[in-house]
C-alpha cells in the first residue's frame, strides 16, 4: 500500500467513517485463517532507522499528493514584538517522491515584495535550481547552492526550509525516543554530509504522523541558531498537513509564523507554471486566487 493510498485510508479510519475503515481493511492482505483466530490485536513495527525516519518524515512534509497549492501567510516578530505580515500564493508540483518537484511561489501583500516571485527545481541528485524575481529592479536572479540557507525574504525561514532539505544530504542518528508535549518522539540528530549553513540539526519526529514537529539548528560550536516549530496539524483532502509552523532565530530573538490556508491537492497543477517566463508574468489562474 502506497503512502499517498495509506494517508487517505487512515483519515477516513480517524474520523470514524464505516466507508473509511472499509477502505483501509479492502487495502490489506488477508492473514491466514489460523493467525486471523490467535494473533493478537497489534499494530505494524514502526521503523527504528534513522534515515528512514527523516525520510518519512520528508515525504509526509514536502510530497503530499501529487501537487499542492495553499494561500500563505507569514508573520514576522521582532524582538519587541513589532510584527510585519507577507502573503503569497505557493503551487508545487511533484515528478516522483522524493525525486524530482518544483515550486513556484508568488507575493500578494505588501506593497514592497507585491509581484516578488520565487522558484524552485528539486533534484535527487544534484543541487537545486532556484530563481526569484525581484519586480523594483524587474530582475530575475539565480539563487546558488551556497545562498540556500540565506533568509527567505526577510523571514527566520531559508530559501531551503521554503522547499525542504533532502534527507539524502546528511547522517542520521537516532538519539533516543521522548515525548514532546505529550506526543510521543523519535529525536533524531543529522550532520550535512559536507559544508552548510549549519553544523547540525536536531529532530523531533511525531510518530502517530510521521512529521517533524520540532527541529534545532546549531553552529559547529554547538550554539543553538534557530527553531522550528509545527504549531497546528491538520487533515487535508486525505494528508495530514502541517497548516501553522515557525521559525525562532535563538540569537535576534526574532520569531516568523508561517500560516497555510485554502490548501489543495492534487489539483493537476501543469508544468508550464515553473518557467522563467512566468517569474515575471504569473500564471492567472495561480495568482488569481
Amino acid at each position: 500500500m502506497s503512502r499517498k493510498t495509506w494517508n487517505r485510508t487512515r483519515m477516513g479510519v480517524l474520523l470514524g467513517t464505516a466507508a473509511g475503515a472499509l477502505a483501509l481493511l479492502t487495502t490489506l492482505p488477508a492473514a491466514p485463517a489460523a493467525a486471523q483466530e490467535d494473533a493478537p490485536a497489534t499494530t505494524a513495527a514502526a521503523p527504528q532507522d534513522a534515515t528512514e525516519i527523516m525520510k518519512e518524515a520528508h515525504l509526509n512534509l514536502f510530497y503530499a499528493g501529487d501537487d499542492g497549492s495553499a494561500v500563505v501567510e507569514m508573520t514576522l516578530e521582532d524582538e519587541r514584538g513589532k510584527t510585519r505580515s507577507r502573503k503569497f500564493v505557493m503551487v508545487r508540483r511533484d515528478a516522483e517522491d522524493g525525486g524530482e518537484q518544483k515550486y513556484y511561489t508568488y507575493f500578494l501583500e505588501p506593497g514592497d515584495v507585491r509581484k516578488t516571485s520565487f522558484m524552485v527545481w528539486k533534484y535527487q541528485d544534484k543541487d537545486d535550481s532556484r530563481w526569484i524575481y525581484i519586480p523594483a529592479v524587474d530582475l530575475v536572479k539565480r539563487i546558488s547552492s551556497k545562498d540556500k540557507g540565506s533568509s527567505f525574504v526577510g523571514s527566520d525561514f531559508s530559501y531551503e526550509d521554503v522547499s525542504g532539505r533532502h534527507w539524502t544530504e546528511d547522517d542520521h542518528t537516532l538519539l533516543r525516543e521522548e515525548e514532546l508535549d505529550g506526543k510521543p518522539c523519535w529525536v533524531i540528530e543529522s550532520v550535512p554530509k559536507s559544508k552548510d549553513a549549519f553544523a547540525k540539526k536536531v529532530t523531533w519526529v511525531g510518530k502517530e504522523h510521521m512529521l517533524p514537529l520540532k527541529e534545532e539548528f546549531y553552529d559547529k560550536k554547538d550554539r543553538l541558531e534557530r527553531t522550528f516549530l509545527a504549531e497546528e496539524i491538520e487533515e487535508v483532502g486525505g494528508y495530514v498537513t502541517v497548516t501553522r509552523r515557525s521559525m525562532k532565530n535563538e540569537r535576534k530573538n526574532h520569531r516568523t509564523v508561517v500560516e497555510f490556508t485554502d490548501v489543495q491537492y492534487d489539483i493537476g497543477v501543469e508544468d508550464d507554471v515553473f518557467t522563467e517566463r512566468h517569474l515575471k508574468n504569473p500564471p492567472a489562474d495561480v495568482v488569481g486566487r
